[in-house]
Order: C-alpha cells, then sequence, then structure tokens
C-alpha cells in the first residue's frame, strides 16, 4: 500500500496542473457564485410543495404566486451562470494579459448573456421560449460564456477595435471598444443558431443535450455513479480538493437532474434521477468528501490512543456539518495509506446503495435543494421531500460507512497508540536521567529569543486578513481563531472567510491572503495578482493548518510574523 501511496504522490503534480486549468476553474466559479441563487429559490419550492407531504394544499393561486419567484431565479440560472462564468474565465485571462490589452468583464458579461439567448431561446408568438433559460441550458452556458471570452480576447489583443482621441473620457472609449467584439460575438452565435436550426430542426441548446445524453443516462448507472464518487474521493486523497476537478464536469448534469426530478414530482410521478446535488451533499460526501461523518465519531468514542481521541473531539462537529477538513488533516486521512480503501470505496458504497434504494424499493429520488453543510441525516428526508424510506437510507448508510471504516480505523489507531506507549517509555527514561544530572549539574534556565508573546507584538495600523478555502467553510474556522485572539489581545487585526474564486473582486481590501490546504495549489495563479497589489500571501499545509485554527494565539503568531 505504501508503495501504491508513492506512485500517487509522483501524479500529484499533474492532478495539480489539472486543478488550475482555467476553464475548469471558470465553470466551478461561475456555479459558487450562482450558489446564493439557487438555494433561495429552492426555498420556494419547499414551502410550495413540502406542505403536501402532511396533507396541506395550497390554492393554486397561492402556489403559483409562491412559485413565480422560482420561476425567475432557477427558471434562469442558465442565463446566471453564462455571465458569472465568462466573469470569472475573464478574471484568470486578465491576469496573464498586460494593461493594454485587459478585456472589459461587464461588456463580456452582457455578450455571454445574449450569446446563450441566441443559442437556447426559441421565439414563439409574442415573446420567446424559456425552456432552455434553466438547467437544461447549463452546458449551452458554459459555451457561450468560454466563446465570448475568446472572441473579445482575438478582438482586443489584436487591436480591432474602435479607438478614439485621447480628449475622450475612459469610461466612453471603453464603450465604443467594445463595439466590435460584442457585434462579432453576436454574429457568431447568431451563426451557430442559424446551422443547428437549419440542420437539425432545433436549437443549439437542445441538440446539445441530445448529444450529451447517453453520458447524462450513465452517470446514473453502477459504474457511472462509482468513477463519480471515486474520482472525487481520490484527487482529495492526494491533497486536492476532488469536487473542483469533477463538479465542473458533473454539476450540469446534477441540476438538470434535480429540475427532472421536481417536475416529475409536480407531475404526480416519482423521481428517479439519481445524480442530483443532493445525492452528492448527502450520500456521496456525507460529513464531507469521503463520507467521513462517522470517522470523528470512531476516533473519538473507540480510540485507544489519546492523540486520536483528542483528534475526534476536535473534529466531530465541523464534519457533522460537512466541513471535514479538520479531520482530512487533523487525523490525518490525506495521504494516509491505511485510509486509502475506506476514503475512495465508502462513497461509492453509499451511491450504490442510493440507487438501489429508489430503482428497487421505491424510493422517490431528491426533489430538493438544499444547502450543502445541513447534516446528512437530516439533509437526506428534507431533500426527498420525507419520503419514509428515506429515515431508513439516513441509517443503513450510517451503519454502512462505520462498518467500513471501522476495521481500517483499529488498524491506525493501533500504530498511534504503540507509538504513544513508546513515547510515554522514552519520556520516563529521560526524566529518570534528568533527575540524575539535576543533582551534579547547577540549574541555568534558558531563555529563547525566538519566541515572543503575542500580546508583545504591535501592529502600526489595522490590518485585513483574508482566508480563502474552496466552499468558504474550513477558511471560517482559522479566520474566527484569528478574531477570538484578535478580541482577546484587543490587537488591530480582523480576519475574513471566502472561498477561492469569489476573491478577485475584495482582493484589494485586504494586506495578507491565507490559502487553505485544498487550494494552496493555486498559489502561483494568485500570486499574480497579489503581488501587483503589493498583497502578502502564504499558503498552508493540512495538519499546520488544523493546529492554527484550534489554538487562536497560535494563529496570530503565524500571522503577524509574516508583517
Amino acid at each position: 500500500m505504501n508503495s501504491l501511496i508513492a506512485q500517487i504522490e509522483k501524479a500529484q503534480p499533474f492532478f495539480e496542473k489539472l486543478s488550475r486549468n482555467k476553464y475548469l476553474r471558470a465553470i466551478k466559479d461561475g456555479f459558487t457564485a450562482s450558489m446564493p441563487v439557487i438555494l433561495f429559490s429552492s426555498l420556494f419550492m419547499l414551502v410550495a410543495n413540502l406542505p403536501e407531504v402532511f396533507g396541506y394544499h395550497w390554492s393554486e393561486a397561492t402556489k403559483a404566486w409562491i412559485m413565480k419567484p422560482y420561476s425567475y431565479t432557477m427558471g434562469i440560472v442558465g442565463l446566471l451562470v453564462a455571465s458569472n462564468t465568462s466573469k470569472a474565465l475573464t478574471d484568470s485571462f486578465n491576469g496573464d494579459l498586460p494593461n493594454k490589452y485587459k478585456l472589459n468583464s461587464n461588456s463580456i458579461s452582457m455578450g455571454a448573456i445574449s450569446g446563450f439567448l441566441i443559442l437556447s431561446v426559441g421565439q414563439i408568438e409574442n415573446g420567446f421560449a424559456t425552456e432552455f433559460m434553466g438547467t437544461s441550458g447549463l452546458i449551452t452556458s458554459f459555451v457561450a460564456a468560454i466563446l465570448t471570452v475568446h472572441i473579445y480576447k482575438f478582438f482586443v489583443t489584436r487591436e480591432i477595435i474602435i479607438t478614439m482621441p485621447e480628449e475622450v473620457p475612459p469610461n466612453i472609449s471603453q464603450a465604443f471598444a467594445d463595439i466590435a467584439p460584442f457585434a462579432a460575438t453576436i454574429s457568431v452565435t447568431l451563426l451557430v443558431d442559424f446551422v443547428i436550426r437549419s440542420t437539425f430542426g432545433t436549437s443549439f441548446a437542445e441538440w446539445l443535450i441530445s448529444i450529451f445524453q447517453p453520458l447524462f443516462t450513465a452517470s446514473d448507472g453502477y459504474l457511472g455513479l462509482a468513477i463519480i464518487a471515486g474520482a472525487m474521493s481520490f484527487f482529495w486523497f492526494i491533497g486536492i480538493h476532488g469536487p473542483s476537478i469533477v463538479r465542473p464536469a458533473t454539476s450540469a448534469v446534477e441540476y438538470l437532474n434535480i429540475d427532472i426530478n421536481i417536475q416529475t414530482h409536480l407531475a404526480g410521478g416519482r423521481a428517479t434521477k439519481l445524480l442530483t446535488d443532493p445525492a452528492r451533499a448527502f450520500v456521496m460526501t456525507l460529513g464531507g468528501t469521503g463520507a467521513t461523518l462517522v470517522v470523528p465519531y470512531l476516533f473519538m468514542f473507540f480510540s485507544k490512543s489519546k492523540r486520536n481521541k483528542a483528534v475526534g473531539k476536535a473534529t466531530f462537529i465541523p464534519s457533522t456539518f460537512a466541513v471535514n477538513e479538520p479531520i482530512l488533516f487533523g487525523a490525518p486521512i490525506i495521504l494516509n495509506p491505511v485510509f486509502f480503501i475506506p476514503f475512495i470505496l465508502a462513497p461509492i458504497i453509499n451511491i450504490w446503495i442510493f440507487k438501489i434504494f429508489v430503482e428497487f424499493l421505491g424510493m422517490t429520488a431528491f426533489i430538493f435543494v438544499l444547502p450543502w453543510t445541513i447534516p446528512g441525516p437530516i439533509g437526506i428526508p428534507i431533500a426527498a421531500g420525507f419520503h419514509p424510506l428515506s429515515f431508513v437510507l439516513a441509517l443503513v448508510l450510517i451503519v454502512v460507512d462505520a462498518l467500513i471504516y471501522l476495521p481500517f480505523f483499529k488498524v491506525y489507531d493501533n500504530q498511534v497508540y504503540e507509538d504513544e506507549l513508546a513515547a510515554e517509555t522514552n519520556k520516563d527514561e529521560n526524566k529518570a536521567i534528568d533527575v540524575q544530572e539535576e543533582n551534579t549539574v547547577p540549574n541555568t534556565p534558558e531563555i529563547s529569543d525566538d519566541v515572543v508573546p503575542t500580546t508583545n507584538i504591535v501592529l502600526d495600523d489595522k490590518k485585513h486578513v483574508l482566508v480563502l478555502c474552496a466552499g468558504g467553510g474550513t477558511s471560517g474556522l482559522l479566520s474566527n481563531a484569528l478574531n477570538k485572539a484578535s478580541e482577546k489581545y484587543d490587537a488591530p487585526l480582523e480576519a475574513t472567510a471566502g472561498s477561492y474564486g469569489s476573491h478577485n473582486d475584495i482582493l484589494k481590501d485586504y494586506d495578507l491572503v491565507v490559502l487553505a490546504p485544498q487550494v494552496a495549489s493555486n498559489y502561483e495563479t494568485i500570486k499574480k495578482d497579489t503581488d501587483k497589489l503589493g498583497i502578502k500571501l502564504i499558503k498552508t499545509k493540512g495538519q499546520e493548518y488544523i493546529s492554527l485554527t484550534n489554538d487562536p494565539e497560535k494563529a496570530m503568531d503565524f500571522v503577524l510574523d509574516k508583517f
């Protein structure tokens, strides 16, 4: 197993490079920026339909009124993702372009929206059809965003733009400079729309879905689900945020399937699409990538090792809410050969059990999108509309995951316990030697010049620290520790948690950026921006990061040392 891990580590640079791919990051960031809309709109879906589970039915007029916000948020999510993805990709490209060739993200966003509508929307009398403006048009939104950015880059970097005299205000000059690339975007997308409609008699969005349909179908099969679940865990195991690589390829399917499930449910049928956002959040990654919900509890209640028991006590709360980096890096599980098999296997078994419940036992698949931080055993019944079997599923997954992890946990706990016993033996022997030396050597206490108490460190002015992780959960642990220490010592320092990808617009407001371990591979990418702004940037390693989150004073010293 150790040799296998060594081989995996050799491939780590390749996967880190893959995780930094501009297009994968832009798609992920486009979704991340759209998540508030998706989650907020889902609340209206819950309010409109969940009471029916308990026998209460809204009037048709009231239900239509409640559903209106859903239609005009989730119903146009494709349009929103096109805009956000194009902006994220523009920011990425601008990091490599000289100032004279910087792309206008606002104009590109409008171009991507317009291009998306041309490729997705069909004309009807007195208006236009909106069926592909929502989740059905997500793949097209990626195409429109990427195409628009490349058209703008082609025109701007080759200076194929309308230039104005220097006397003209910059904002007016920019408006004229954007005319040519915007016109080209509309022309290209209109041409693509014409060719597809003339050839296949349908919109580009519908044609694209038909092309990918075999993959959509395969993603709900045992093999497809296993590859998706296993890949996320595999990448995380080698220290790279797995969802950042896998989800750009699966997000469109997840939200298309949840929309199909919703429509089936509203029509009185049973939802059966398996690969959805709730299935990923509450089944595949129950308690976090690797399905680690049960792991801190095993550490806390079944450890012989004092260290492991302490790790369990310190990590069970965040893991319960799907923030599992503390246990991943604190145990550690990441790159720990003992946990390789259960970390990959548990998510696969979980999603297969879910498939059995839906296809053979008659449980409804998930019909509601919920925040990923809701504990899985609670999220599963709610997302399934409180179907009776959903409660059984939640219990079965917990038991199965515990059985999968238990034997490997025992092996690891025995290793740590034996190390602790050996350390205690050495400590006792050294203590005996020290006692003998004390009788012959005078006491001369040593004072280290390297240790500086937090309370003695003085900042010239207030400093702002931005902690970035993949989803904003792990970064909150360190920012909270920093703010706690800042309040205790009345230090002029304020920390903020954020998610990588949504940092571009706020970067200038901070003096120091700290990268959590799962986004540390993006160090070179973000360093281009921080260097231009004169901002300090540091990346952290797994156990180092976790130790900082658990020790506010140590976290404060760590940060102040950078100033």
